[in-house]
């Protein structure tokens, strides 16, 4: 299968709603699920562009809610293709919110969401690569190389700790923390 490579700028896509009172929570600020779902479809609107197929949210990374968004708020996702795999692509969003009275931009998060192609056989298909047309583009990639990398890392140590794990030699630990063990332990001196 040959395909064409094609650019970040090819797929690039900008999603922009405004913050209605319905989105809001008690406190008058915009659910953080409401954000999610906005982010969900500008990578898939980017994913596909780029991938030419229909594509499937695999993870989401790095979702830090920097700045609450308000009702009012103009919220744009700006979203490019970082990263592909054979299968798999890497869509960077950043995500900001514009007061229209004053023209106060805000950037309100930054994420990583890794979507996968799916061929008409609802299978995993190939995407095509990533023209690279700068210093930007290579940057983005490599930063998303590096990410991939620490995120396997982390798995694997987490994995590893958490199957070494004892609860009962470690009950001591949780002492310093803000929890109460609700059953009865051996040893008395935790609290």
């Amino acid at each position: 299968m040959n395909m064409e490579p094609r650019s970040v700028r090819f797929s690039q896509t900008t999603l922009t709603e405004l913050m209605i009172p319905s989105y809001a929570n008690f406190g008058g600020k915009i659910h953080g699920g409401i954000l999610l779902s906005l982010m969900d479809k500008v990578a898939y609107s980017c994913a596909a562009r780029h991938a030419g197929n229909y594509c499937v949210t695999v993870s989401v990374d790095g979702v830090d809610f920097l700045e609450p968004v308000e009702v009012g708020d103009l919220v744009s996702l700006h979203a490019s293709v970082n990263y592909v795999g054979k299968t798999s692509l890497v869509i960077g969003i950043r995500v900001i919110a514009e007061n229209v009275r004053t023209g106060v931009q805000r950037h309100t998060n930054t994420s990583y969401v890794t979507m996968v192609a799916k061929g008409s056989d609802d299978k995993p298909t190939v995407v095509p690569e990533l023209l690279l047309e700068n210093e930007e583009d290579a940057r983005r990639f490599l930063e998303a190389i590096k990410r991939r990398e620490l995120k396997e890392t982390y798995r694997n140590a987490f994995d590893n700790a958490k199957t070494r794990l004892a609860v009962k030699e470690n009950l001591d630990k949780l002492s310093s923390h803000r929890c109460v063990i609700g059953w009865e332990t051996k040893n008395k001196d935790v609290k």
